[in-house]
């Protein structure tokens, strides 16, 4: 890992003349980056596209642990499978799922012509901002669920019967008991969906269309139709930057709900 970003780092220094990339140590990318509006701008958008998609994935990945976690053993196993039988399906394969959901001539505009809700089918659930959204609550919604399982296990049933013994109400329990436990859970999921997000450029490709302009994109056409490699290389450094500023920020909400 450290090689590969290590050139990064080295590459971000460099310079284009013309087709040919100049082995001299300027500042001149990470300065272009800051002066243009536009790359801030796309940055400061995916940033909060990508908390948008780590918050809905906590909002149905939580409930849905819970859930798991109150089952029977003989039952858990079943459904954790089911849960986590995406991870194991190939990226693309899910896209094209996605895309096959979402698409004019998709399922949800079969199901709503159907139901008699649309007259003719819509363009509304794809390429556009809500389609990349969606697709990636779906993503990476097993990699949010799985920490905060695992979370809620580790809490011992001793505990959270002794709540009861002492008259603590379902609520109760959950509260002072369930949730401060399950908080470390809680924080490593959102920043699972978080820098899986943060990086992706497939999925507002496929998805997004023209509307769904990420950060990611950005270095990927950098690296692509503008050649421009020195470039792409300071706007990847860039986003590992706020990558590692999330899990260092994570890290140190962690402790403090530990202490």
């Amino acid at each position: 890992m450290l090689l590969p970003l290590s050139g990064f780092v080295l590459n971000s220094f460099y310079s284009m003349n013309g087709s040919e990339i100049v082995r001299g140590f300027s500042a001149g990318n990470y300065v272009q980056f800051a002066n243009n509006q536009a790359y801030v701008g796309v940055l400061w958008h995916t940033i909060w596209l990508c908390g948008r998609v780590a918050l809905i994935c906590l909002l149905l990945a939580y409930p849905l642990a819970w859930y798991v976690w109150q089952q029977p053993e003989a039952k858990r196993f079943p459904l954790l499978l089911v849960i986590i039988l995406p991870l194991f399906m190939s990226y693309i394969v899910k896209l094209f799922t996605m895309r096959s959901l979402l698409a004019v001539t998709g399922l949800m505009n079969e199901l709503l012509l159907d139901a008699g809700f649309l007259a003719k089918p819509t363009t509304a659930f794809m390429f556009n901002e809500n389609a990349i959204l969606l697709t990636m609550v779906a993503m990476y919604l097993p990699f949010v669920f799985l920490p905060i399982y695992l979370a809620l296990e580790r809490i011992p049933e001793s505990l959270v019967q002794a709540s009861a013994d002492l008259g603590g109400t379902q609520a109760t329990t959950f509260r002072h008991v369930v949730w401060p436990l399950s908080v470390p859970g809680v924080i490593s999921g959102a920043i699972f969906a978080f820098v899986l997000s943060l990086g992706d450029y497939v999925t507002p490709q496929m998805v997004g269309g023209p509307n769904g302009f990420t950060f990611g994109r950005v270095i990927f056409s950098q690296f692509g139709a503008a050649y421009n490699w020195p470039l792409g290389a300071a706007l990847a450094v860039v986003l590992v930057i706020v990558s590692g500023a999330a899990i260092l920020s994570a890290g140190l909400v962690s402790k403090k709900g530990e202490a």
